[in-house]
């Protein structure tokens, strides 16, 4: 029997089991550093948080949920969902909670992975990291941070403890956990200074309330909930070709932003603070229609000079001022380019994961490494989108790694072919250089100018390429 470790309980993880056990896999362990299932759904708990594609397309398309309360549903819904969906096929009792992995290694004379964890070590014959690339905050590095005397926290580690009324609040960073609690706690506090390195292209979000009317006729007629998902997955797909290949269609998109932004910001002034000074798509395109006239209100600042310093009593900018806050939250993302951290992953002849990707992270169709034998990723190397929906690819990866384990099982443990890889890269290298994701500084790329996050096609290209395994391109350890 094939014994499989399962690192990490997000969409990824949870995916990866569900294809595995209908496939007949029961010797199935999942590890989960918490006590609940969920990955980011579980650990961002700020004011506001929601997922910004559509939750009729946000879901597993063998699992849809007919009792989404909003079109954008909030953070309680998606959690509650992966719970529903653990139970319904039966994978709590496959998870190791509360346990967290800090490595393997592959053994090459017994061609099988010791799983390094806080509860002891456990071997395993397949290892799939579904850790995900956004689980690790990003903290600015910002001189004096750690001398500033009142409250201060991450957005994705939000301080619950902290009464924010009548508070003088910074919010260092605008990407997309920030716009989304920015209008939060606007009407809360005395004053918010929004501290703004780069701002982020805004369209309108569609959100609606889906009422027991709308829950009803999902429930007995499926195919209206089918409708909007492909709907929204050819509005994405339409999204992700203009940034690819449509200099019209990205023309159209910023045209739209541009109409949003005047709707809502009559103030020239701000409006100029506002807008984007690089292409469409280069940084992902933000849904909401709130953010902009949260930053409109008297109680609202937005600063764009640097920030040179943080002081015991608030931030200072790069012109000498000292704005004086109360409490800092940090907006400021997530170390994405930094894959698979901080687990340490060893292959054939103890090569080290990290090591190898010392210049930037890569994989085969973002899920294989050469000389990594039965180790696969879900939401790998360059399996990020900039449109559309991750849990399509994550479905796409889950039913290619089970393709792959099947064959294992058979030939024995498999790794892809060095020059299959190598050719791989230098074609997805390849397209990514001339993309709009090169054209400016963004989580998508490392420190060195790779684009090591995102996918340089189209879903509908991931998952024909994804359809069918070939084992010529992997093998046998």
């Amino acid at each position: 029997m094939t014994s499989i470790a399962i690192i990490g309980t997000g969409f990824g993880g949870l995916g990866a089991a569900i294809e595995l056990k209908q496939a007949g896999y029961d010797d199935v362990t999942i590890f989960e550093r918490a006590d609940d299932v969920g990955g980011v759904w579980r650990e961002n708990t700020y004011p506001g948080a929601a997922c910004d594609v559509p939750s009729p397309y946000y879901s597993f398309s063998f699992e849809p949920n007919p009792r989404w309360p909003r079109r954008f549903s909030p953070q309680p819904a998606i959690l509650d969902y992966l719970r529903d969906v653990t139970a319904k096929y039966d994978l709590k009792r496959h998870i190791r909670f509360n346990t967290s992995v800090s490595g393997a290694d592959y053994d090459e004379s017994t061609r099988r992975w010791t799983v390094h964890t806080s509860g002891g070590d456990v071997e395993a014959d397949v290892v799939i990291s579904a850790v995900g690339q956004l689980s690790r905050p990003s903290w600015p590095n910002i001189k004096g941070r750690e001398t500033f005397e009142g409250a201060s926290f991450h957005s994705a580690l939000w301080d619950h403890s902290v009464d924010l009324t009548g508070k003088r609040v910074a919010v260092i960073g605008t990407g997309a956990s920030a716009i989304q609690f920015v209008p939060e706690i606007q009407p809360q506090v005395a004053k918010l200074s929004l501290f703004q390195r780069t701002p982020p292209y805004i369209v309108p979000r569609p959100d609606t309330e889906f009422s027991p009317l709308h829950h009803r006729v999902f429930s007995a007629l499926p195919v209206t909930q089918l409708t909007e998902r492909l709907a929204w997955f050819g509005v994405t797909e339409t999204m992700g070709v203009a940034f690819l290949y449509s200099k019209p269609l990205a023309k159209a998109l910023t045209a739209l932003s541009r109409r949003h932004m005047r709707k809502q910001v009559p103030d020239p002034e701000l409006r100029a603070k506002l807008w984007p000074s690089y292409p469409v798509g280069c940084k992902r395109i933000l849904f909401s229609s709130n953010y902009l006239p949260a930053l409109t209100e008297p109680n609202v600042e937005v600063i764009t000079d640097g920030i040179s310093e943080i002081t015991a009593t608030g931030v200072r900018t790069n012109d000498g001022m000292l704005h004086e806050v109360d409490v800092i939250i940090y907006g400021t993302g997530f170390t994405a380019s930094d894959f698979l951290a901080p687990l340490q992953i060893r292959g054939v002849g103890g090569q080290d994961l990290r090591e190898q990707w010392t210049d930037g992270a890569r994989a085969y169709l973002g899920m294989s490494v050469p000389d990594f034998p039965n180790f696969f990723i879900m939401y790998g190397p360059n399996t990020n989108l900039g449109s559309g929906s991750i849990v399509t690819m994550l479905e796409s990866q889950a039913s290619y790694i089970r393709k792959a384990i099947d064959h294992a099982r058979d030939a024995g443990p498999i790794s892809v072919r060095a020059d299959v890889a190598e050719e791989f890269d230098r074609d997805t290298q390849g397209r990514l250089s001339g993309s709009v994701w090169s054209m400016c500084s963004s989580w998508y790329r490392n420190a060195s100018g790779r684009v090591a996050a995102n996918w340089p096609g189209t879903v509908t290209e991931y998952r024909l390429r994804t359809a069918r395994f070939n084992e010529k391109d992997y093998e046998v350890a």
